[in-house]
């Protein structure tokens, strides 16, 4: 017998954790199971027939929003060329409405509900005929003479006994892995499916110790931690990260979604201590509306996260990444623009911007008519409109969304934000700005190269802004040369700023004196002009440093050159110094 568990991820550097977690926990039975992991950009065709090729004996198939149109076109045509085939689902996308799924897919032979691992390994001893019959397994919806049938809930299961899935690291190169130290959430937040599962509970701190080692010691360069509140239990976090810490080798980053406010000063006093780059966080403030944020069920004080996300800042060694919700309840467009304004005023690495997801099984669901909910029918569930809401603003909002990632998460344009956001009203009518400017003149839609964006960004400004246009246009080079060594000058960077002679006058220099530019012992002058790039930005003269650079910006290191027309320029670019802090750093 062969069984095929299959995973459609995201994207290729995605891992799916689930279906590994169900081999390992198959015991004696897994050299009976094969994994197949496949992505969303994959087309149907090429998804099929692999699966064909394979022949399994029974499919299973991990649901999420992300790939459960994909599940649902292929058990529909796998069933055709492999109709003897067993199909079974599993995932927060069937598990909450698993009898309506087995009415409208007959192809589907049953559908695995809430955790898995113990429920797989009783249907593989079930295959085996080592069990006798279906109905005394938990937690599964099955057909049966034509008829579904639905067995009680399996109560949740001890996560200590989860086998550690990663002892083949080799087969995850490229790839992020995924890692969980504790499952079910204590909070009730209306929108997430993960307020249904109250069971609160974590690994035994010895096991997760034994594999972060194992993660460290293979140099992983990032593990991301699926804990849905990492730092829920003070004695938890705090054991970890100590861990972390004590044990680190300056190669791997762990990821952890976290209430800032929950943070205490025992914690604080321990990230700020971390190597920077050891850990990063991500927050999700959602909403800083207070009416908002009680309808929600969510606990959430604002003013305490800002206190905190502030005090993570001042040391410089973490990145941060907060997240917004459009669609949420008593949040019109200007409500959730103040909102936008409260949390980018933070300035943290990353501003996601998301939009509200409808979940069946959610109490956001059960709310629909009452707040004249209109979402997508499909996959995502995203929201349309709202009572608060119209979808002209939703339309607006997107456009505002794309111009964020574009602009502000992509980190390349830092220096040239911060001088922007002077020239607005605020911050939300500035990224509004962009995005009419997109539209405006036909750029929206089309996915522009990062040079591009530079140029683009360029032209808005020009049209928009009516005093130091020329500075504007100097900090975009710095910018640009921060993040991008390129040898090719695009058009609004003019003509090279640094002559042949004087650039040449600088390496020789360099390449005797090592004055700048450390860790490039035993490269030549003409190796070192390859490997860094030198600019007159407002009269000054800068050596850009690509081999260091910040861990938590991917800027480069870069330098004053002593001997410029002047001491410093009038646009100082505070924002570059990547991590610096000699006085010959911009």
């Amino acid at each position: 017998m062969k069984v095929l568990l299959t995973a459609i991820n995201a994207k290729y550097i995605h891992s799916n954790l689930a279906v590994y977690s169900l081999r390992a926990y198959a015991g004696k039975y897994a050299q009976q199971t094969e994994i197949a992991e496949y992505t969303i950009n994959q087309t149907m065709d090429d998804i099929l027939s692999d699966i064909y090729r394979k022949k399994p004996d029974i499919l299973c198939l991990s649901c999420y929003l992300w790939n459960i149109l994909y599940v649902e076109q292929l058990i529909t045509e796998i069933h055709k060329v492999l109709p003897k085939m067993q199909i079974w689902l599993g995932g927060p996308e069937v598990s909450y409405n698993a009898v309506s799924v087995m009415e409208q897919y007959p192809q589907v032979t049953g559908v695995m509900c809430g955790e898995g691992e113990e429920t797989f390994l009783e249907l593989m001893e079930y295959w085996n005929q080592e069990r006798e019959s279906l109905d005394t397994i938990k937690g599964i919806v099955y057909r049966e003479n034509g008829t579904c049938r639905q067995n009680p809930p399996r109560p949740v299961m001890d996560l200590s006994k989860v086998p550690f899935v990663y002892d083949h690291i080799e087969d995850f190169q490229n790839k992020i892995i995924y890692y969980e130290s504790s499952r079910g959430c204590p909070f009730s937040c209306s929108y997430c499916l993960s307020s249904i599962d109250k069971c609160l509970r974590f690994r035994n701190l010895e096991l997760v110790k034994k594999e972060l080692q194992f993660f460290i010691d293979h140099e992983v360069p990032q593990v991301k931690f699926v804990d849905r509140t990492f730092n829920c239990k003070h004695s938890h976090s705090m054991a970890i990260w100590t861990y972390l810490k004590e044990h680190d080798r300056g190669k791997t980053n762990f990821h952890f979604e976290v209430a800032a406010d929950l943070l205490n000063e025992e914690e604080m006093e321990l990230i700020a201590s971390m190597r920077p780059g050891l850990i990063q966080l991500e927050i999700g403030i959602q909403s800083t509306n207070p009416e908002t944020i009680t309808e929600i069920r969510r606990k959430m004080n604002f003013e305490e996260v800002k206190r905190i996300v502030k005090r993570v800042q001042e040391k410089g060694n973490v990145h941060q990444h907060l997240d917004l919700i459009a669609g949420l309840p008593y949040e019109d467009y200007e409500r959730f623009a103040q909102s936008f304004r409260d949390v980018y005023a933070l300035h943290p690495e990353q501003l996601q911007l998301g939009f509200l997801k409808v979940l069946k099984g959610s109490y956001m669901h059960e709310k629909t008519e009452d707040y004249q909910l209109l979402y997508q029918d499909r996959p995502p569930f995203e929201v349309l409109s709202t009572k608060w809401l119209s979808y002209d603003d939703v339309i607006r909002l997107k456009g505002v969304e794309e111009m964020v990632e574009v602009y502000y998460n992509s980190g390349q344009f830092v220096n040239t934000l911060r001088l922007l956001e002077e020239e607005f009203t605020d911050t939300f009518a500035l990224y509004e700005s962009l995005s009419r400017y997109y539209e405006e003149n036909g750029l929206h839609m089309i996915n522009h190269s990062r040079i591009t964006r530079y140029e683009v960004l360029f032209a808005f400004i020009k049209a928009c802004v009516e005093k130091n246009v020329e500075n504007y246009r100097q900090m975009l080079i710095l910018d640009l040369y921060l993040r991008e060594n390129v040898k090719k000058r695009p058009e609004f960077a003019g003509e090279v700023s640094v002559d042949k002679q004087k650039a040449s006058a600088f390496y020789e220099k360099e390449a005797e004196e090592r004055r700048y530019l450390k860790g490039y012992e035993g490269y030549d002058k003409r190796q070192l002009r390859k490997m860094t790039h030198l600019e007159q930005i407002n009269g000054n003269l800068y050596v850009f440093d690509y081999r260091n650079r910040n861990v938590l910006t991917n800027q480069a290191s870069v330098f004053w050159v002593e001997g410029g027309d002047e001491a410093y320029p009038s646009g100082h670019p505070t924002h570059a110094c990547g991590g610096q802090t000699s006085s010959d750093h911009v």
